[in-house]
């Protein structure tokens, strides 16, 4: 298997995954408020929909996309108003069939594309492999949204590693989106994954380390949980101050959300 390969089909699992449990959902649940930014189920499962738009739509048609955007960029709405305009409050179970279909066409449109592929993209333009790993990071992080607030279990899979990898990758990025220069090198970071594994980047450095559960570290860079609500372990300034404002997604810097905010309710 090509990496694109395994990356597409580590995707399809994940949405494959939270559409079965999205399924279970009553009706009335689509309308409840999660902990990320007062957005509702419904707000969480449209969003993932305008994220997969905005890929088939840029696979499709690099010109289309930026009118698109532009439309998004000009409207003076904040992306949940603009995407509920947008879909024309369509909720429930139709937002869910909605998002279903057009997340599987994005799959196979991935899928089938040459791995040298770029997309036009807001910023820079993304490679293929890159823009798919993007969606399986953003599945995965918006899904805690829903699985928080309902209490329900989230079982974890390897395929996290991705997400992992990103959050590595983006040490410095960290920092220079704040206008702030690292302050230091790259922590060692030793996580144990959902299987028991280990996984490890950058040098060792006895003074400058993370270690871990991988679901922790994964939760804490894509800003699903603040740190000071993990039991990651930190050594060091670098890592310390990494960990206080990781952020593994693009775009403008965003505030980790607040200690004790997001967690499963009991």
């Amino acid at each position: 298997m090509t990496d694109l390969t395994n990356i597409v089909a580590d995707l399809r699992a994940e949405g494959d995954e939270l559409y079965q449990f999205l399924l279970s959902l009553d009706e009335s649940d689509w309308s409840r408020a999660t902990t990320f930014k007062s957005w509702t189920i419904n707000d969480v499962v449209a969003h993932l929909y305008f994220g997969d738009y905005l890929g088939v739509t840029s696979h499709q048609d690099g010109q289309a996309f930026k009118r698109f955007m532009a439309e998004v960029q000009s409207s003076g709405l904040t992306l949940a108003e603009f995407t509920r305009q947008w879909l024309d409050k369509l909720s429930g179970t139709e937002m869910l069939e909605r998002w279903r279909g057009l997340f599987l066409e994005m799959c196979e449109l991935f899928a089938a594309s040459d791995p040298g592929l770029r997309l036009t993209w807001a910023g820079p333009d993304m490679g293929i492999q890159m823009f798919a790993t993007a969606r399986l990071m953003e599945t995965w992080a918006h899904s805690w949204a829903i699985y928080d607030l309902l209490g329900a279990p989230h079982k974890q899979n390897d395929r996290i590693k991705h997400i992992a990898t990103i959050g590595v990758k983006t040490y410095q990025w960290t920092f220079v989106n704040r206008g702030l220069t690292p302050p230091g090198p790259p922590p060692h970071i030793s996580l144990r994954a959902p299987s028991g594994e280990r996984w490890e980047w950058n040098a060792e450095q006895g003074d400058n380390n993370i270690s871990g559960d991988a679901v922790e570290f994964c939760q804490v860079v894509t800003q699903v949980r603040n740190i000071a609500d993990t039991r990651l372990k930190l050594n060091g300034d670098a890592a310390q101050q990494w960990m206080s404002i990781a952020q593994c997604f693009a775009g403008p810097a965003e505030e980790p959300p607040a200690k004790g905010l997001r967690t499963a309710s009991k």
